[in-house]
């Protein structure tokens, strides 16, 4: 184990890890990000994730999931003062045991795998980093194979769609693209190796009710921009859209609560064929 340093002002190296708390240039510039809680370390460990910093209180006597974290992660341990370590945290709660410094994977489309029954989400242009980790969430608990977000939009890495995602962030793959015709050419390749994917967008007037559409073929779910939908240039390469009926005063819904309830569908059709197969 490396020599645990020791950081009790605010000298460069904590000014650089709190700047990833709200700078997005500074996150990507650095290939690194901010997370903690029990389970969000956890699952970032588990899958892999290269973890580059353990900062702790050094003040605490540190539970036995923290000790084993430092014992057997391969990571810088940096025992911190607990105020400066609450300035690492969001601002939501008691202050953390830990804080991860964890790195960021590459945005490579390659990340997806797409077998015969692939799932995808691709989210267009969102706004609100809750919902982005809001999908990832749905996204992992429905089978979905990754997400791709898609123009200029929130950040997969902020901290809030980081805590949103409830560490499925670790477990399925996203990655940002710029623009729709990164993915298409992606998707022209999948179809030339015999995976026909299925762009499928979410619309108020779509072609049809989402009960009425076969998801158990391989799917590019589209799910648009919170106020605006879909693009122009994401709705013209749909192959098919879908609307989610709705009763009451609601004129729609909220964009991750649109996708939730399509992956649902997705996932209830695709159990149900194999039950029946």
């Amino acid at each position: 184990m490396p020599a645990h340093q020791r950081i009790t002002v605010r000298n460069a190296r904590f000014q650089q890890w709190e700047a990833l708390l709200n700078n997005r240039n500074k996150r990507t510039r650095a290939r690194e990000f901010l997370v903690q809680g029990v389970r969000p370390i956890s699952l970032a460990v588990r899958y892999g994730w290269p973890v580059n910093a353990l900062i702790y209180d050094g003040r605490r006597e540190l539970s036995q999931w923290a000790r084993e974290l430092l014992r057997e992660v391969d990571a810088e341990p940096v025992s911190m003062a607990p105020d400066l370590l609450a300035d690492l945290a969001e601002k939501n709660g008691s202050p953390p045991e830990m804080v991860a410094v964890v790195q960021m994977p590459s945005d490579d489309l390659g990340r997806l795998r797409v077998g015969s029954g692939f799932l995808g989400v691709l989210f267009d242009r969102p706004t609100s980093p809750g919902n982005v980790g809001s999908i990832i969430r749905s996204a992992d608990a429905f089978g979905a194979d990754g997400l791709i977000v898609s123009g200029h939009s929130a950040d997969i890495y902020d901290p809030k769609s980081v805590r949103a995602s409830t560490g499925s962030l670790f477990a399925l793959p996203a990655l940002r693209v710029g623009s729709p015709g990164t993915v298409m050419a992606w998707v022209a390749e999948r179809r030339a190796e015999g995976r026909p994917i299925v762009l499928v967008g979410t619309d108020e007037k779509g072609d049809c009710e989402v009960f009425d559409f076969d998801f158990t073929q391989p799917v590019l779910l589209l799910v648009g921009n919170e106020t605006s939908g879909l693009s122009n240039a994401w709705r013209d390469v749909c192959d098919h859209t879908v609307s989610i009926p709705m009763t009451g005063s609601a004129s729609s819904l909220n964009a991750a609560n649109a996708a939730t309830a399509v992956l649902y569908e997705a996932h209830r059709q695709r159990l149900l064929a194999a039950r029946r197969s």
